[in-house]
């Protein structure tokens, strides 16, 4: 599948692709190098709640319910190799809320900084649209190793809509999380 361009214009070409990160859908075998940059966060921060790394079998599972549902899970790469991915899945299970979802972005230590999350960011959130997706919401944990999340989701648009104080538990602490909102009506 091409690269998916971003507004900032087209993809990059095979030259460029150093200095600009390619972002496409993700695939089957990029599950490895997904599970890889997740691993860490998981392990070592209370960025995700999750308190075991997912398995390459929950991983595929992830992908498959995602395309089912026709919803994006992307990937970017730098120089060939997966730094970051993207999807978005349902933010609740009934009905009504069918036209919002969470979003979830994770990027390699050494591709922050480097415009990776915000061409990712940018890309899944065209993605979302083309889907028909009305609200994308993202939930920001407050932990030292999301510092980079709030800037880089009010920068494409997510304001503030609230903060749920201490409703997760991980490595000892209570952990808060800010919940953010981008309508793409």
């Amino acid at each position: 599948m091409p690269p998916i361009p971003s507004p900032a214009g087209p993809a990059p070409s095979a030259a460029s692709s150093a200095a600009r990160p390619v972002v496409r859908a993700a695939q089957t075998d990029d599950l490895p190098a997904v599970a890889a940059i997740l691993e860490p966060y998981v392990s070592g921060t209370a960025v995700t709640f999750d308190e075991q790394p997912p398995d390459l079998t929950a991983w595929r599972q992830r992908l498959a319910d995602l395309a089912a549902r026709g919803l994006p899970f992307l990937v970017a790469e730098l120089d060939g190799e997966v730094v970051g991915y993207a999807y978005v899945s349902p933010w609740r299970p009934k009905a009504a809320y069918r036209y919002t979802v969470e979003d979830t972005i994770y990027l390699a230590p050494g591709a922050q900084g480097r415009g990776v999350g915000t061409r990712l960011l940018s890309a899944l959130l065209d993605a979302c649209s083309l889907a028909g997706v009305r609200q994308v919401v993202a939930v920001v944990a407050d932990d030292p190793a999301a510092a980079g999340s709030l800037p880089l989701h009010r920068r494409l648009g997510f304001e503030v809509a609230g903060v749920l104080r201490d409703v997760g538990v991980k490595h000892g602490r209570s952990v808060s999380t800010m919940l953010l909102q981008r309508s793409l009506a």
